[in-house]
């Protein structure tokens, strides 16, 4: 079998550090927001070349925090992506927000820039992009878009950590940076996770404020808040997973540049991912879904969907986006197929999933 993702075996060379360091926080006897968090979150500032940097309990946790200490207007408008995962819609419904989607482009699984000032108005207060399957965003261009207009930019990060556009890492790029730390992720804890960045002091202090239940010192609730801390163990896994996470964004961009090199079937249609991609998946497009899907299981290897339903398809979110149609996001939707890009992956794996591949 070849999995679709191995993280017992990414681990191996650390799990001892983990083990260690798991154990000293339990002999302290700390829990919650303990020294492995805050060292935690010191070095995610500093990988990202970012002042300030606040862990939280998910992902999801993350963008809607961001969201929330803003303050904005109830149902001010905020513009995401057609494609992506529910969570980035479901965190501006859960802040008061109304979400506006934007298509991808036709080539590349993010945000349409181009479609993205067609649809600003009076009332957008926010524009969110997201790195989805780890291409970037180009948010150099947005900014420009936005100067002066009164419109923050918040970045879904989830799936780009460590990426670069030009010489900066993403989560240095947006007014806020959000990040998933979910297990799947190129850095994930072993349970639910969330971090933001941001160069803002301000922001900084309201986000540290609010993940808190409103606190900075116990008993003392200034505002309503959420519970969303990261839990000092898993701060412990994850001080340790970054060192390797260069590391393993290296091999994700060798397996995807062998792909690109090697995969030569016309049925299967390639997608344009950014130049310092880190490929959180690498996803194609396929007329024949099912069929290519029984091909995978018949010869042992695991495979995704990433993701099979764009935003106006969701079940629960169908009701906010009435006879709206995203032409590209739909496509990609009925046609995405995420091949493994493990970094633990071997030559032979991953020459057998081209030979398959090709073969169909």
């Amino acid at each position: 079998m070849i999995n679709f993702l191995n993280i017992k075996k990414q681990d191996k060379i650390i799990k001892r550090k983990i083990i260690k360091n798991i154990n000293t926080v339990i002999n302290k006897n700390n829990f919650i927001l303990g020294d492995y968090v805050e060292k935690f979150e010191k070095s995610f500032a500093d990988f990202c070349d970012t002042k300030y940097s606040i862990s939280c309990g998910n992902g999801t946790d993350a963008l809607t925090i961001a969201l929330k200490i803003l303050n904005l207007p109830k149902n001010s408008e905020v513009i995401i992506p057609a494609m992506t995962y529910c969570s980035t819609a479901f965190a501006v419904i859960n802040a008061g927000l109304k979400p506006v989607l934007v298509d991808i482009t036709s080539s590349a699984p993010t945000i349409s820039i181009d479609k993205i000032i067609a649809s600003i108005t009076c009332k957008t207060k926010v524009i969110m992009p997201v790195h989805l399957y780890g291409s970037v965003v180009d948010i150099n261009k947005i900014k420009r878009i936005i100067k002066n207009r009164g419109i923050y930019l918040i970045d879904d990060c989830s799936q780009a950590h460590g990426a670069y556009l030009d010489n900066k890492r993403v989560g240095a790029l947006a007014d806020i940076s959000c990040f998933s730390l979910y297990p799947g992720k190129n850095l994930g804890a072993y349970g639910d996770a969330g971090i933001i960045t941001t160069n803002n002091k301000n922001f900084y202090e309201k986000i540290k404020n609010f993940r808190n239940l409103g606190s900075t010192m116990k008993f003392v609730h200034t505002q309503i808040g959420f519970n969303s801390r990261l839990d000092t163990i898993q701060a412990a896994i994850l001080i340790e997973k970054l060192k390797l996470l260069d590391r393993y964004n290296k091999q994700r961009i060798k397996i995807a540049g062998y792909y690109n090199k090697n995969i030569s079937n016309r049925k299967i249609t390639k997608l344009n991912y950014s130049k310092y991609s880190v490929y959180h998946q690498y996803v194609v497009m396929v007329e024949d879904r099912k069929k290519l899907i029984n091909l995978f299981n018949k010869n042992q290897i695991q495979f995704g969907l990433h993701y099979p339903n764009s935003i106006n398809q969701i079940d629960s979110l169908k009701k906010f986006f009435i006879n709206k149609k995203f032409v590209n996001s739909e496509n990609l939707a009925k046609k995405c197929f995420s091949l493994p890009i493990d970094p633990t992956l071997n030559k032979k794996d991953i020459a057998k999933i081209v030979n398959v591949l090709n073969s169909f």
